[in-house]
């Protein structure tokens, strides 16, 4: 049995979720259903993180043991003829022996992309979610690197949460503004103001269900006037969800990368 990393790139608008369903199609389902006859058995291919519904990957990691003659970068091509347009798999490689892609991951990274503009175009609305209304960003910013640190994340949890305990680290939050098609980066302010892409980027070691699009929904309303940034300072305090903003929509959240340590064990 070979141990093999895939970093997975989907457009999960169409899709249940990561996981399998029993109803829906799910990207779980299809790769496994890929991989299938090229290891002459059915096999389990797990993921770094269990993406919802609508929500979309540029850097998912999935792993899965299987014996195949292929090598890995064949098996990566076999895929990718096989599964549809929506699902690409970005590289195949071979992994340390045991490689687990959730439990072995150390960091996630996803991002929120919101358009900040009166109207927004209809080929931008599929990723991202549409805020017409004026935004301080000098308040979303602020609210934002509030996140960082170990804290409970309680109050940005959704209720059907499988996880035990909701204390989480967060390396990284932060506000982006970027230009369509660019690669989100900071800016002068000036620009920043200007800017009608908004990314919220966050790096954690792990995520409760909904928590980086609670946050966002937060976020959003500290922009609209609901309150100062240093509310995200006593909602972090309070562990109450109710207190907190509503759940950002699936289309603007995207898992765009997995960080392992050490990079053999299929670090991305």
């Amino acid at each position: 049995m070979r141990a093999l990393k895939l970093v997975i790139a989907y457009d999960g608008t169409d899709f249940v979720g990561w996981q399998r369903q029993p109803e829906g199609v799910s990207v779980q389902r299809l790769v496994e259903d890929a991989l299938a006859p090229l290891a002459q058995s059915a096999v389990s291919v797990v993921a770094a993180g269990r993406t919802d519904a609508g929500v979309h990957a540029t850097g998912q990691v999935a792993s899965v043991q299987l014996e195949s003659r292929l090598d890995a970068q064949e098996i990566g091509r076999a895929l990718n003829a096989q599964l549809p347009p929506a699902v690409r798999v970005l590289r195949a490689d071979e992994a340390a022996s045991g490689f687990h892609a959730r439990f072995d991951a150390r960091a996630k990274t996803y991002e929120y992309r919101l358009v900040n503009a009166p109207v927004a175009s209809p080929f931008a609305v599929r990723y991202a979610w549409h805020v017409p209304v004026h935004l301080d960003l000098d308040r979303m910013i602020d609210a934002a690197r509030r996140i960082e640190g170990t804290h409970d994340f309680a109050c940005f949890q959704s209720t059907g949460g499988s996880a035990a305990r909701s204390v989480r680290t967060v390396h990284g939050s932060e506000l982006m503004a970027g230009g369509p098609g660019t690669v989100p980066a900071m800016v002068p302010e000036p620009v920043l103001r200007a800017g009608r892409l908004l990314v919220y980027r966050i790096t954690g070691d792990g995520f409760l269900r909904h928590m980086v699009r609670s946050i966002v929904g937060t976020l959003v309303e500290i922009g609209r006037g609901a309150g100062a940034p240093e509310r995200i300072d006593s909602l972090l305090a309070s562990g109450t969800r109710a207190a907190a903003g509503p759940t950002a929509p699936a289309c603007g959240l995207c898992l765009v990368g997995v960080s392992y340590d050490p990079p053999e064990m299929g670090g991305a």
